[in-house]
């Protein structure tokens, strides 16, 4: 894992807190009075946001396969790091971090669509028509649900944003 340097210098009170940066917070989507976890890593703290689902690539996964069961479209769901979840494609893309390119979407939280485009993660290509709907939880962009199909596009937007917006909601509680 590479950390990041973001060159802001926090003091640490007498009880032991610190102030993260609003910037910081903001990216991360973490709001007031939410969780975070925090761990060691050899001599460095980290912070990570908590959610409050215990496994959310379950949900991902199961959504993932509902929609390529019932629909066949096949589909992938991101959080702000990596591919959760995938279901019609090599399972060998979950894990795989997501491109800035991705992350610029999740950020600009419209949907976006690219035909006859070249998806790549890594060593994975993938040509054909894909839908991007960014996931927005607790008015949080907080990851993608992608639908590709090598055909024309049809329905996918329906199906792309009701599945995106289940996934939010699920993280809402």
């Amino acid at each position: 894992m590479k950390l990041k340097s973001t060159g802001v210098v926090r003091r640490i009170d007498e009880l032991g807190r610190i102030v993260i940066p609003k910037e910081i917070r903001r990216n991360l989507g973490i709001r007031d009075g939410e969780n975070v976890e925090i761990f060691t890593e050899s001599d460095s703290i980290i912070l990570k946001k908590h959610f409050r689902l215990n496994n959310t690539s379950d949900l991902a996964a199961s959504l993932c396969e509902l929609i390529y069961n019932d629909f066949n479209y096949k589909t992938m769901i991101t959080d702000r790091e990596k591919i959760i979840a995938c279901s019609g494609i090599d399972k060998s893309i979950i894990n795989k971090a997501i491109t800035s390119d991705y992350l610029n979407i999740i950020e600009g939280r419209e949907t976006v669509s690219r035909e006859n485009y070249l998806f790549k993660l890594e060593n994975i290509e993938l040509l054909g028509n894909f839908i991007y709907i960014p996931v927005i939880s607790l008015n949080d962009s907080i990851g993608l649900v992608i639908l590709y199909n090598e055909k024309e596009l049809t329905n996918e937007l329906t199906v792309g944003k009701l599945v995106a917006s289940i996934f939010a909601k699920k993280l809402d509680i």
